[in-house]
């Protein structure tokens, strides 16, 4: 049985490492490997909803471009409204990265 809080600073160790990798396919490598496919699934698609609502989408909108039920939204909605302040700016880089390509298109 592991240890109260073993994963969590397992988890801190993980994140330390990939804050050192300044390869964007490196670090997808890392995570394509540790993760199943479904976890992967799982994890690009709350990724895809937080940056919709970041975008302004209602979680309605999201809800029927993603064909998943609001229910599954309502994370995504309660992080980028409560959650780690790096989590919302990562989003919002991300958003606003993606609004730069797509104008520079």
């Amino acid at each position: 049985m592991a240890r109260a809080g073993s994963s969590d600073s397992t988890l801190r160790e993980l994140a330390a490492v990939l804050a050192t990798m300044d390869n964007a396919d490196a670090v997808y490598d890392v995570l394509f490997a540790l993760l199943t496919s479904r976890e992967r699934e799982k994890i690009a698609l709350r990724w895809r909803l937080t940056c919709l609502l970041q975008k302004g989408q209602t979680q309605r909108a999201v809800a029927a471009e993603l064909g998943i039920s609001l229910c599954k939204i309502t994370r995504g909605s309660r992080e980028l409204k409560y959650g780690p302040a790096a989590f919302r700016q990562a989003v919002r880089k991300a958003v606003g990265e993606a609004d730069a390509a797509a104008k520079g298109r």
